[in-house]
């Protein structure tokens, strides 16, 4: 293991499924009985809301069973103790990161914990359920509350700043993502460009792992801890 800068850390729905959130794609994850189209687009939302605020008030009480795993922790672990720079970039809206330990997570698909107003643009944090007739507390007005989520057919969030750390990491991890979901997907390529070295943790081969120099097979919560231990270890 070389010594590193920089350091870009990508974790998908694999390292929380390790914690009992249930994920996207899997056998029995949360699209089984539900049409993604019909609960995650801007879409959906506008022809049944009250099924969209549902599923996820439903995703939102789910996080009150679920607390970080091994593999949160060793994220938060090398955050704190190597010399260098560590960004991490999650597309998983839970929070499950900032209770490991980690206080730098950036959220490209927006947080469940938060509400989004369609009539002032205000965001706010919110551990309680909400639906349509729920007033915004900035413009006090009922009716534009929204799951402060990108859905599909939306833009990201922070891929400018991504796109910034990506082009001068000198590492890149990604754990526990399916390598289908783009811009994510693409990140592996923007870090090669960048001359990177780039590792891959997951339980299964996903659909960019051709493009990592390592591929390391199994649960995060495991792995992860191993590779904070060598980085760490290298830089010693």
């Amino acid at each position: 293991m070389g010594q590193y800068q920089r350091i870009v850390i990508l974790t998908g729905a694999g390292v929380s499924a390790e914690s009992g959130i249930a994920t996207f794609r899997d056998a029995g994850g949360l699209w089984e009985n539900h049409d993604p189209m019909e609960i995650a687009t801007p879409e959906a939302f506008a022809r049944d809301p009250g099924l969209v605020y549902r599923f996820y008030n439903a995703r939102r009480e789910q996080l009150r069973n679920v607390d970080a795993n091994p593999g949160h922790r060793a994220i938060a672990r090398l955050q704190r103790e190597f010399a260098g720079e560590v960004f991490l970039v999650t597309q998983n809206v839970d929070d499950l990161h900032e209770r490991g330990g980690s206080e730098q997570v950036c959220h490209m698909h927006g947080e469940l914990r938060a509400a989004l107003c369609l009539h002032c643009g205000a965001r706010h944090r919110t551990e309680s359920s909400f639906d349509h007739a729920t007033p915004c507390p900035d413009c006090a007005v009922s009716g534009g509350l929204r799951p402060d989520i990108v859905w599909f057919g939306e833009m990201p969030y922070h891929m400018q700043e991504i796109d910034v750390h990506l082009a001068r990491c000198d590492l890149f991890i990604s754990v526990g993502t399916s390598g289908q979901v783009y811009p994510a997907a693409g990140f592996v390529r923007e870090a090669l460009a960048a001359g990177a070295d780039t590792i891959e943790i997951n339980k299964d081969t996903s659909g960019v792992s051709t493009w990592f120099h390592q591929q390391r097979q199994g649960p995060s919560g495991e792995l992860l801890p191993r590779l904070v231990e060598e980085i760490l270890g290298a830089g010693a």
